[in-house]
């Protein structure tokens, strides 16, 4: 079954935030709404936000702010809305009615984006599932709001032709989904496993959307992964190997990036993806130290972080972008073991991160003093390629060696 072909057309939207007692500051969050819509094809053309005790549960905001809504939307030209928090079913209806326009939601724009980034087989599978299990929910509602305009934010991926699928279909088409990621999945864990069988050390480069993960992977091992100063530039997780100085090899694989409000459908149907962070034996969280938010950006990674079982691994916290900082400030992270300031662009700092990293790797390691007979010059390929070769020198009774090693093979080349 194809998708319809959809016309792209150029969307004006309002943004529409809730202001609740005690919670985050909703303009900083529709900045961050609008920097999506912009990414996602939409130009925003405005802005309101309502001051209440919390989210109205039938049409998200009052009534008397509905009716400023559609004045202003008739000012303004605008040919739909997106709320900042993802709307309930009831929600998403009663707004249609009361506005009759096309009424969309953050999460919404972000599981769009996803939908155009995905490149890969993994991540087609990974966002058709987060979207089906959200449109699932909103059938009618959805329906009728995204036929307004036949296509743009929102049609991409699974397409309206499937939005029209009655829901018998879309539970189907999910069980088909959920059991080709099983075994996504499966291949993952026999990866992740032969990685730790070969004793490689994994180091996750997880971060805040739009921090520079991947201008780090591009700049330390040639990675050729898409670089944008966009949200969500990449999608799709990439590993590749790293030689520190000392001759050890170790592997970095780049995750999808955190947002505030991270959509739990994405956060369900990536979850074998986002995991690469808590099965990894060292955190690399990279900090756009630009970014006026920056703190509440690593506030979030570390909620996410932790929602997703990730704990105990060591932490480097990189603040990254220096060459757009004109005066250097004190960058703090309680949380890290180690904090460094680079330039991924540049390559300022990451000498340094190297150091770190091997730092690391000393502290899982012994060190090693032994004459190899010559007969078992062979272990010392172990050596080589999985620690630190410190000296080697050839003697009448073998070969010396003076290395650090991973404890794991410790006892293999010892004795």
């Amino acid at each position: 079954m194809q998708p319809y072909d959809m016309k792209e057309l150029e969307e004006r939207v309002i943004l529409v935030g809730v202001q609740e007692s005690f919670s985050e500051d909703v303009e900083e969050s529709l900045d961050e709404l609008a920097e999506l819509c912009e990414t996602a094809g939409a130009l925003v053309v405005g802005r309101v936000i309502q001051n209440r005790e919390k989210i109205h549960p039938g049409t998200y905001v009052g009534k008397g702010k509905i009716e400023e809504i559609a004045l202003l939307m008739e000012e303004l030209g605008a040919t739909g809305i997106v709320c900042d928090d993802e709307l309930s079913p009831a929600q998403l209806n009663n707004l249609e009615k009361e506005l009759d326009c096309k009424v969309m939601d953050r999460t919404l724009i972000i599981l769009d984006i996803f939908a155009a980034r995905a490149n890969t087989s993994e991540g087609n599978i990974q966002v058709e599932l987060a979207q089906l299990r959200y449109r699932a929910a909103r059938l009618v509602g959805l329906r009728n709001s995204l036929s307004r305009l036949g296509g743009g934010i929102g049609t991409r991926g699974p397409g309206e032709k499937k939005l029209e699928m009655d829901r018998r279909l879309i539970h189907a088409r999910i069980s088909q989904l959920k059991a080709e990621l099983a075994q996504v999945q499966k291949h993952r864990e026999l990866i992740r496993s032969k990685r730790k069988k070969d004793q490689m050390v994994v180091a996750a480069i997880v971060g805040y959307t739009n921090a520079g993960k991947s201008t780090l992977l591009n700049t330390l091992t040639d990675a050729g992964v898409l670089e944008e100063d966009k949200l969500f530039a990449t999608l799709d997780p990439t590993t590749r190997l790293l030689e520190l100085p000392g001759g050890q090899n170790i592997l970095l694989t780049d995750t999808v990036g955190f947002i505030r409000k991270l959509p739990h459908h994405l956060i369900e149907a990536f979850k074998s993806t986002l995991e690469e962070a808590k099965y990894a034996d060292i955190i690399i969280h990279v900090v756009d130290a630009s970014n006026p938010q920056k703190e509440k950006q690593m506030h979030v990674v570390y909620e996410t972080l932790k929602d997703l079982g990730v704990k105990d691994q060591p932490i480097l916290t990189l603040f990254n972008k220096q060459d757009r900082i004109e005066n250097p400030e004190i960058l703090k992270d309680m949380k890290a073991d180690k904090t460094l300031k680079i330039s991924a662009k540049t390559g300022q700092g990451l000498d340094d991160l190297k150091d770190e990293l091997e730092k690391i790797l000393r502290a899982r390691s012994i060190l090693l003093e032994r004459v190899f007979p010559y007969e078992k010059a062979g272990l010392i390929q172990i050596v080589r390629a999985k620690g630190q070769l410190l000296e080697e020198e050839y003697r009448g009774d073998g070969i010396y060696v003076k290395a650090f090693v991973p404890t794991e093979i410790y006892g293999k080349v010892a004795y």
